[in-house]
């Protein structure tokens, strides 16, 4: 393999190979195969820019199982797609504009907005796809999606339309996240809560007749315009008296009653909050509640209106300043603390966003909450949560679900297919405009986001098309894998659809993730400049690192930190595994054949099978069950530890022996090639690189290894573990005494066990070339009484000749140290034998192996006491 250069080069590697799996159609699903189906459709990164580490962590994951289960035999279809992101992408588009053409912004119109608007799109697709790219993600570009394709579109307003005459949208005002600096509803996943110092004002409310008041505290004084009651507690016996009693509003002189209701706490403040149900979520329950009017104190700027008298005009906040001057000089403040609380600021323009009353559509969510409850009420039917906490927790908020405000006052996005008689005020809701459109204007409404969103598992199959070979083919999809601060804005709302509109959930399993933050465990976030560029780490450690990564040290459902030291670790396996490819490959002839018939295994090359087949089962059970963590941590063990450190080093000594190099050169090559097609879901590019040195087709089309179950010698696994312990206890006295390798050492093997003497021509033929040391003698007891060095192994003493004088008293210590460690060993295993519990609830072969493990303990414990009785 001279074209393998001496050290692993992730950019040699990595560039070109994802345009040779493109060119090769690798990735591109055929719905008509008789191969078993498996489905997933990327969650659509919005188009508001680059990806982040978020998306590459999520991709990772989607794109490792579609890799993985192409490999087992199915026709994986992993499906591509972009959101329009509606309000985000507007935000940037309209930024853009100001940057560029800051002119246009005083009379932009819908069309040239939106001729700006695509333009960005266009941008943005390339710069995603190139991520996506970079990250290795094996995408079927030939079905993917954008939210505003025309497709897309008209079933988005088919469902509107169909919905509607459903009875399950409907036009309504309610109170709604406002954004007063886009003039839009906003969703609750769009608004940000920080702890703000802001003030907490006492205001005096006089009862009708003057002869007192009432101290209300607030820290919205601007909204007093718009209140329409005085709400206390019916158990505050202070304010009995004055229940039902009419107050004066100290800013416009109108009377409002006190009422009493639950929801006040009498412990804050004064116990009385003034109601101003067009402005508080919870005043507007209390609204409903006891039929209060909803006046409105606001335009949708946020600036104060007519109700405002001489502050209408002024921003809110600039009115809640002198509104407060001016009732202090008429002595109508009774003081202002000083109060820390949570504000709600707008995720895309960090404006405080406005609890405000309008007119909206909604989606009455109650009756599609109900079939998910009642779809996850039954086994066969339902969508399993990874881990199974977040079910209970999507049920915990379908069982309280709301409403779902769909309306945005934005350009951008699916406008809402809903006509208006120019005279007669009268609806026509259609797919398509009414034939004599002329006396009609469309609402110029788009609909939320996440509607469309909502509906991706259906369009990326090309539903409503029930007969398209997708839809046929792979509805529901197999996985969703998404981050679960999604849960409730995407999760539930595609389980909603689904079953709404097909009767089916749209996926089988949904595999949830955490957050990834960075090395300190801070959320990511501009604020904090604290973001990690993906394509940066790649172009550093390359993409295999990175998701080798982000794959192996987070379990399901937990936060995920950043570590540049862990990053460097997985570009050191990599690296690892690129020298044992080098090694294996230099050895092999060209013309070698890797196959198994007519070959004498040795017992290293037996071990490493039999070790081979234990992997492939492990791996295969925690890729079923999404544990990659796990799957990964038996990957890089087997690699690190049994592959290259034992037997790639003991099958040197094979390959100088006529008889057992065939075996050991198709074992190399074998275990090999079985360990690059498990790797290959998570690293795609290095194993496709080095499979490649031996074959012409990707290894994409390689079949995914079985587990042979091959009976070899049941000596085998006693070989291996007394070999290399013998091996890591001269290496450990070499070292220790500063023993020159050239310096070859005899051996003497305390033990009574029959198993050294057979197999002490086979062990002395590693230990002469890997220690240059020789088992000379064995027996139970000692062969000198001095001037021998001694290691405890599992089953026997290695005792150890020399010219050096030792310590016997330090011996002794040591070993009466040992002692007192194998007895609590002993105590803990039988301890654990002997609870009922234990040997009732544990799987057989933990039990077997405690057993096995006591039997090593008191084995040695045996050792111990004879070593010890000798020394003293």
């Amino acid at each position: 393999m001279d074209n393998m250069e001496t050290k692993y080069n992730h950019q040699k590697i990595e560039t070109g190979m994802y345009q040779k799996w493109l060119n090769k159609k690798l990735f591109v699903a055929n719905p008509k195969s008789k191969k078993p189906k498996f489905c997933i459709v990327l969650p659509p990164p919005n188009i508001t820019g680059q990806l982040h580490l978020g998306h590459a962590w999520d991709g990772t994951i989607q794109d490792a199982l579609i890799r993985y289960k192409r490999l087992k035999g199915y026709e994986a279809l992993f499906i591509p797609g972009i959101d329009h992101a509606g309000i985000a992408t507007q935000v940037k588009v309209l930024a853009e504009i100001k940057a560029k053409k800051p002119a246009l912004l005083a009379n932009l119109d819908r069309e040239t907005f939106l001729k700006y608007a695509w333009s960005w799109k266009d941008q943005y697709t390339k710069i995603i796809h190139d991520q996506w790219a970079k990250m290795g993600l094996s995408l079927d570009y030939s079905r993917e999606k954008f939210t505003l394709d025309q497709d897309v579109n008209e079933t988005v307003k088919k469902v509107f339309v169909d919905l509607y005459q459903k009875g399950l949208i409907y036009q309504g005002t309610k109170i709604v996240n406002w954004d007063p600096s886009l003039r839009t509803a906003i969703s609750n996943i769009e608004v940000e809560y920080q702890e703000v110092n802001g003030k907490l004002y006492y205001l005096k409310y006089y009862l009708k007749d003057k002869s007192s008041y009432l101290t209300v505290a607030t820290t919205r004084p601007e909204t007093i315009f718009a209140d329409q009651a005085l709400v206390v507690n019916p158990k505050d016996k202070r304010y009995k008296k004055y229940l039902n009693q009419e107050v004066i509003n100290p800013v416009n002189n109108s009377l409002i009653k006190v009422i009493a209701d639950d929801y006040v706490d009498m412990t804050f403040a004064t116990g009385i909050m003034k109601c101003t149900p067009a402005h508080d979520f919870n005043d507007y329950q209390i609204g409903l509640k006891h039929n209060l009017a909803m006046p409105i104190c606001f335009d949708e700027s946020g600036k104060v209106n007519q109700l405002g008298t001489k502050y209408a005009g002024q921003d809110r906040f600039i009115c809640r300043k002198n509104l407060i001057a001016d009732l202090k000089k008429v002595k109508l403040v009774v003081k202002v603390e000083d109060y820390q609380h949570q504000v709600g600021f707008s995720q895309r323009t960090n404006v405080v966003v406005e609890p405000y009353l309008s007119q909206q559509w909604f989606l009455k969510m109650a009756p599609m909450a109900e079939k998910i409850i009642e779809t996850q009420n039954h086994q066969q039917v339902k969508t399993n949560f990874f881990p199974e906490f977040f079910e209970e927790q999507l049920l915990k908020w379908v069982n309280n679900i709301q409403d779902w405000c769909i309306s945005r006052q934005l350009t951008w996005g699916h406008q809402i297919p809903v006509w208006y008689h120019k005279e007669t005020k009268e609806k026509y809701i259609g797919v398509d405009a009414p034939k004599n459109a002329k006396d009609y204007w469309q609402e110029t409404d788009v609909l939320d986001t996440w509607f469309s969103s909502a509906l991706w598992p259906l369009v990326t199959l090309n539903w409503p098309d029930k007969k398209a070979q997708e839809f046929k083919s792979y509805y529901p999809s197999n996985v969703l894998v998404t981050a679960y601060d999604i849960l409730f804005f995407w999760v539930v709302r595609m389980m909603a659809m689904g079953l709404e509109l097909t009767n089916q959930q749209p996926f089988t399993n949904v595999l949830i993730h955490g957050l990834i933050r960075d090395e300190q465990g801070r959320k990511m976030s501009k604020s904090l400049n604290n973001g990690i560029d993906p394509i940066k780490v790649i172009a550093e450690y390359g993409a295999d690192a990175l998701r080798y990564f982000l794959v192996s040290n987070s379990a399901p459902g937990q936060d995920l930190r950043f570590s540049k030291i862990k990053i460097e670790s997985a570009w050191n396996l990599i690296n690892k595994l690129w020298n044992a490819a080098r090694y294996v490959l230099l050895n092999v002839p060209k013309d070698f054949m890797t196959t198994s018939e007519s070959l004498q295994y040795s017992y290293i090359d037996q071990w490493i099978l039999q070790e081979l087949d234990q992997l492939i089962i492990k791996v295969e059970k925690n890729m079923d069950n999404y544990d990659f963590f796990t799957v990964n941590h038996d990957l890089a063990n087997f690699i690190w530890n049994q592959y290259c450190s034992w037997y790639i080093e003991l099958s040197k000594v094979n390959l100088q022996d006529e008889q057992l190099k065939k075996a050991s050169l198709f074992t190399l090559v074998y275990v090999l090639e079985q360990i690059l097609i498990m790797l290959h879901p998570f690293l795609p590019f290095v194993t496709e690189a080095i499979y490649q040195k031996r074959h012409s087709e990707s290894i994409l089309l390689a079949n995914y290894p079985k587990a042979t179950n091959t009976k070899f010698n049941p000596i085998v696994k006693q070989f291996i573990n007394s070999l290399t312990e013998v091996i890591i206890a001269v290496r450990e006295v070499r070292n220790h005494f500063s023993l020159a390798f050239k310096t070859k050492l005899e051996l003497h093997i305390n033990t009574n066990e029959s198993f050294f003497t057979k197999e002490q021509e086979q062990l002395n033929k590693y230990l002469l070339k890997l220690t240059n040391s020789e088992i000379t003698s064995i027996s139970f007891g000692s062969f000198s009484n001095d001037k021998k060095i001694s290691k405890v192994i599992t089953n026997a003493i290695v005792e150890i000749k020399t010219e050096l004088t030792v310590n016997k008293n330090q011996e002794l210590e040591k070993y009466q140290k040992q002692l007192v460690q194998i007895k609590e060993d002993i105590a803990r295993c039988e301890k654990l034998l002997n609870n009922q519990q234990f040997l009732a609830k544990a799987l057989p072969e933990k039990v077997k192996l405690q057993q096995e493990r006591l039997g090593h303990y008191q084995t040695q414990l045996a050792l111990i006491l004879t070593k010890i009785k000798e020394l003293s």
